[in-house]
């Protein structure tokens, strides 16, 4: 027991001290967790050798609990739309690396083939743990190259079951020293156990079945664990919200994954794959939320725990007898693996940002290496000695990877999004209003004035959102919007109205400024972020401008006053009295608001905003004196 604390006392304060540090510094929480690893195994040695590899097995549940998570957030309908990618991105991946690194294998360092082969079948694997938990981290899963990258993982993880099917046929012929340790071993017997458990029958069993049978029994696995989430869960839940105890929700989200995993295991498939199933077919269940809020925070330790562990288990040894070696291997499997995905994403049309984010998040090993390697070890694929120089490789090219997302953070600063950006499309329309921006504030609009029989030309950057406009019928014209051969090809000249809704308020204010120089009879409505934003576009000539808030927070002040008491026509006028006051106060602080001073260094903006504010209360309570309502 206490040897238990102790180590549980280390890895808490070393996850304490160095995630933060390394989060602070902008290296993200997996350096963090590396660094910690390697601060308390190789470098003080306050833990190691077996216990750290048992805790790995442990630690490794929270890659199982992360696939389980993010098929929450996949419905069916949109793992079929990645199919192509799945198959076409993935596979190739898989295939290409598996070559690359087993022609290296051959003709660079010597190896025989089969060994050659299991060792690009290890390589070609990515670290699910670490890009995905830094893809999450930075907000990155739903970029283009974030969506790869999942499904290039997701085929990772489906292909280990085969390559563990297949790494036996790649077996060494063994050696007399070998065949009598397995007579030896085999003729020993196992003081420990008198008879196997449920667990082992159940394997010995499966193993024993043909070809055939076996494919059945995973077959019907696989489709108990789709029927159950369909059928059963409900029920359940059902069940144990009728018991009213906020623990027993915790219990039946860990019983999921769990029991998830131990089936999936009994009949030799992936228990992350399993998982990652489950979740999918919950995607669509009311208690989705619910199962996501209680597995997030084991999700979380057992990966930074994960992690740690593999820092920890970094043998230092090893490295230092061939430290050139092994450091230019991991760089090598890095090059190698960073250049076949950035053809592949160039073939898979991935641009920029994307594509070096698709390229350098999965250009290490990953942690089903690990397992890999140990399999093939037991199976005399690969020799000790080589597999010790294989697990250091995968563990550094892990302890990289945090450091290729950094390189990604700076390339991405001087790329665009999508990267090389389509051309803008031809504006063969005009009309008497021109809308710039179809997000959430400009799509109202439009379909407002439509809707009333007006015709309107839309302009918008973002090419996903003008492609969903045009499945919903309405036509919009791909292009920045500031762009002024744009704006005069969509009738600029000729337009009685302009609408600025774009997202960026500095292209707001210099579209308003090009439109109102151009067409000084134009009426400009714009979009604006706050007051300081509506003080911009006063002054580069907008006519009516619509804070992004202002108008939806004056009905929910209309609701409160509703609930404390007011007829509807009492809060109503009183909220037309505020409009109207807060109107005029915008065009008295516009004028004494200067651009080169903060706003709480303008002693003149301030004393006249307080006098304004002190006004309206005193309006607001006259107006109520005359309605003979009292103020509680």
């Amino acid at each position: 027991m206490d040897g238990f604390l102790f180590q549980a006392t280390v890895y808490l304060a070393a996850t304490v001290i160095a995630v933060p540090i390394a989060a602070r510094l902008g290296f993200g929480s997996v350096l963090g967790y590396l660094a910690a690893g390697i601060l308390i195994g190789p470098v003080l040695g306050l833990v190691g050798g077996h216990e750290t590899a048992e805790l790995q097995h442990v630690a490794e549940f929270g890659v199982v609990m992360m696939l389980f998570l993010i098929g929450l957030e996949l419905e069916p309908r949109a793992l079929w739309d990645m199919r192509h990618r799945l198959l076409g991105l993935g596979g190739l991946q898989i295939s290409a690396t598996t070559l690359a690194v087993m022609m290296a294998g051959i003709y660079v360092l010597g190896l025989g083939w089969s060994v050659a082969l299991a060792v690009g079948l290890v390589f070609a694997l990515s670290s699910t743990a670490i890009v995905l938990q830094t893809l999450s981290e930075k907000g990155l899963m739903q970029t283009g190259g974030g969506r790869s990258a999942f499904s290039v993982l997701l085929t990772q993880d489906i292909a280990v079951i085969p390559m563990l099917a297949f790494l036996p046929l790649l077996a060494m012929p063994k050696t007399p020293e070998m065949i009598m340790g397995e007579l030896l071993s085999r003729g020993t017997p196992d003081a420990g156990h008198g008879a196997s458990g449920p667990h082992e029958a159940a394997q010995s069993f499966i193993a024993s079945l043909p070809g055939w049978g076996a494919t059945l029994v995973t077959i019907a696995a696989v489709a108990s664990i789709v029927l159950a989430g369909v059928y059963l869960t409900r029920p359940v839940f059902r069940f144990i919200h009728a018991a009213r105890l906020r623990e027993m929700y915790t219990a039946i989200a860990l019983l999921i994954v769990v029991g998830i995993s131990f089936l999936m295991t009994l009949v030799g498939l992936s228990p992350a794959l399993g998982a990652f199933l489950a979740g999918v077919v919950l995607a669509n269940s009311e208690f989705r939320h619910e199962l996501e809020s209680d597995l997030a925070p084991f999700k979380g330790l057992l990966l930074g725990l994960f992690f740690i562990t593999v820092g920890a288990g970094i043998n230092f040894t090893v490295l230092f007898a061939a430290p050139v070696l092994i450091v230019g291997l991991a760089l090598a499997v890095i090059v190698t693996k960073g250049a076949i995905l950035y053809v592949l994403g160039r073939v898979f049309a991935l641009r920029g940002r994307d594509l070096w984010l698709f390229t350098l998040s999965l250009a290490q090993a990953g942690e089903f290496g690990f397992v890999l390697v140990a399999f093939s070890v037991q199976q005399h694929v690969l020799p000790a000695g080589l597999s010790e120089v294989i697990l250091l490789v995968i563990a550094l090219t892990m302890l990289i990877t945090p450091l290729l997302f950094i390189l990604y953070d700076v390339l991405s600063c001087n790329l665009r999004d999508g990267g090389e950006t389509p051309e803008a499309d031809t504006i063969d329309q005009t009309g008497p209003v021109i809308i710039a921006g179809i997000g959430r504030f400009g799509q109202v609009v439009n379909r407002l004035v439509r809707s009333s029989g007006f015709e309107t030309v839309v302009l918008d950057h973002d090419l996903m959102a003008i492609e969903r406009m045009r499945r919903f019928g309405v036509r919009g014209f791909f292009g920045d919007p500031t762009r002024p051969d744009l704006l005069h090809a969509a009738g600029l000249a000729r337009a009685r109205v302009l609408v600025a809704a774009l997202d960026d308020p500095e292209a707001t204010v210099r579209l308003v400024s090009f439109a109102r120089r151009e067409c000084p009879d134009l009426h400009i409505i714009a979009r604006a972020y706050d007051r300081t934003h509506v003080f911009r576009l006063y002054q580069a000539g907008a006519n009516d401008i619509v804070r992004e808030m202002f108008d939806s927070s004056l009905r929910a002040g209309r609701y409160v006053l509703e609930n404390m008491g007011l007829s509807e026509f009492e809060a109503a006028e009183l909220e037309k009295t505020f409009y109207h006051h807060d109107r005029q106060s915008v065009r008295e602080l516009a004028a004494l608001w200067d651009p080169a001073r903060p706003t709480v260094e303008n002693d003149a903006y301030i004393t006249r905003a307080r006098e304004l504010e002190a006004e309206l209360q005193t309006m607001l309570l006259s107006q109520l004196e005359e309605t003979g309502t009292p103020k509680e």
